[in-house]
């Protein structure tokens, strides 16, 4: 999957399916999401997760930081890319996004927001890396959301954390995310196609 179609399945589904348990997985694959973001596994069964998905056309994004057994370094990302294939990969490390960009993978940053030099240090993250996307966290920050969409520009936001309904949900996706990124599993059925664009 290329940027393009990546950006084409987050207008049009606006959810990410986080997954976090393999009892989650068939769930996930049901799911009418944009992509799934896989928190789980380890090197030994990680591929066959991701082909799993690949197999039911939904694209897979690993959360490398909580992959065990894969080094964060040039070599485990070559691996990842190679041999595990998933779309591509979320992280919270600068140096992996640049690694998995020269790798061919689609990028997600991940930025946690818990003050103003985090939000500062973000956005200069996020100038140096470019990632593809840029996932908030948490979600219920719908003014920084709106903030960030400006300082941006074209790079889609994904809000992410601490969503527990679907008025949560639709509240991200009015103040400029793309898409929420959700892991409680009761959510993954929730249409959110007919949210309208941001109210600010």
């Amino acid at each position: 999957m290329n940027q393009a179609e990546f950006y084409e399945r987050l207008a049009r589904q606006k959810l990410i399916a986080s997954v976090k348990e393999p009892k989650y997985l068939e769930k996930a694959a049901e799911a009418q999401a944009s992509a799934v973001v896989l928190s789980i596994g380890n090197i030994g069964v990680i591929k066959r997760y991701v082909d799993f998905f690949k197999t039911h056309g939904v694209p897979v994004f690993l959360h490398l930081e909580r992959i065990g057994g894969i080094s964060y370094d040039r070599e485990g990302v070559a691996f990842v890319a190679h041999y595990v294939r998933p779309d591509g990969i979320v992280t919270t490390r600068n140096t992996l996004i640049k690694l998995a960009k020269k790798q061919g993978l689609l990028t997600i940053q991940r930025l946690f927001l818990v003050d103003s030099d985090a939000l500062r240090s973000g956005l200069q993250s996020v100038q140096d890396t470019q990632p593809d996307a840029v996932e908030l966290m948490p979600a219920l920050l719908p003014e920084v959301i709106a903030e960030y969409r400006q300082e941006l520009g074209e790079t889609p936001i994904i809000a992410g954390g601490l969503i527990r309904k679907r008025e949560q949900m639709v509240q991200a996706l009015q103040y400029g995310a793309v898409a929420v990124s959700v892991g409680s599993h009761s959510l993954w059925k929730e249409s959110l196609a007919d949210v309208s664009m941001p109210v600010v």
